[in-house]
């Protein structure tokens, strides 16, 4: 278990990364894919993810992004 680096590149990670992974892939995840590895294994936009991201921290709606 590595919360520092994506399981599957090797990259280091940010709180982003790891808070939408739990967000969108398993809230108890305790490996993640960074944002661009987890764009590709949800078949969607870097962009994509990172307006999710802007989303749930202008809004407060998860406590992930506060």
């Amino acid at each position: 278990m590595n919360y520092r680096t994506c399981m599957e590149c090797g990259k280091p990670l940010l709180a982003d990364d790891i808070a939408i992974h739990r967000k969108l892939v398993n809230r108890g995840a305790e490996e993640f894919f960074c944002i661009d590895c987890l764009a590709v294994k949800l078949c969607i936009t870097r962009e994509m993810i990172e307006a999710l991201i802007a989303y749930y921290r202008r809004t407060g709606r998860c406590t992930l992004f506060v």
